[in-house]
């Protein structure tokens, strides 16, 4: 029988909405090369690759370009898998070890909670080409730029520019940054902030929705709005939800998942 491949999406209950990974839990290592060529011929935004410990799983992500160190919906699917597909049970927390330390899932009710680092941006200069590249009225209403040891964080005046923004992708790619985050707050009472995510350096042009960038958006928002619990929307073209707790050096991000597909690789 050859590898199984299971799609999910993330962040979401409906199909064809939120994020979409693809989780294959290896029966046997496999070397960085085949995971990034599958992770390239899957050509998702993150492609999960698990292998079984005596205390949990490693975890490592993939987009269809390189190797990140920490990716929120892709070990959003990836507890999913583990607990409909029966490698843990029900009521046991899954535990992941990773680039970016030991992660841990579990369920409340019909969420998973996921407990991850916390990436607070700090404020930065103005880097060369960046603004120009996502647009001239967010070069001309950006209202902060900050930056953590993964991306760019840029707050903006409102969430009809962060809605509407258009950036200059081929220009983007260009620069030296691994990803993007533009965020406002939310105009409408539901939400806290909004954001959207780019990172066409590291192989996606915009992510639907991004876990890793919540934990940079959870303490920034935190501050900003003196709130430990914030709701979270990623106003992708699929969209989709976070409920956030900042705990200090640790945030929480809540989400549902569902399965969408189940392959399996021929070779």
């Amino acid at each position: 029988m050859g590898q199984k491949v299971i799609w999910v999406d993330a962040f979401t209950t409906e199909p064809f909405s939120g994020n979409p990974a693809a989780v294959c839990v290896l029966s046997e290592p496999m070397d960085a090369q085949q995971m990034q060529q599958l992770a390239a011929e899957i050509n998702l935004s993150e492609t999960a690759f698990l292998l079984k410990q005596a205390d949990g799983y490693s975890l490592r992500w993939f987009t269809p370009a390189v190797e990140v160190a920490l990716c929120g919906h892709a070990t959003l699917a990836s507890a999913h898998v583990l607990w409909a597909e029966g490698h843990v049970p029900p009521g046991q927390a899954a535990r992941f070890h990773t680039r970016s330390g030991v992660l841990t899932a579990q369920r409340q009710g019909d969420r998973i909670l996921l407990n991850f680092p916390s990436t607070p941006a700090s404020p930065v200069t103005r880097p060369e080409g960046l603004l120009e590249a996502l647009g001239s009225e967010v070069q001309a209403k950006c209202q902060a730029i900050c930056k953590n040891q993964f991306d760019y964080l840029i707050e903006v005046a409102s969430e009809t520019l962060v809605r509407k923004m258009k950036p200059d992708f081929t220009r983007l790619r260009s620069l030296p940054v691994r990803g993007i985050i533009v965020t406002s707050r939310s105009e409408g009472e539901r939400y806290d902030f909004i954001s959207r995510f780019f990172a066409p350096g590291s192989g996606v042009d915009e992510d639907p929705v991004t876990g890793s960038a919540h934990c940079a958006l959870a303490p920034f928002w935190g501050d900003r709005l003196q709130k430990n619990e914030l709701w979270a929307y990623q106003a992708s073209t699929r969209g989709g939800e976070l409920y956030l707790q900042w705990q200090g050096d640790r945030v929480i991000l809540s989400g549902q998942a569902v399965t969408v597909m189940r392959a399996e690789l021929m070779i």
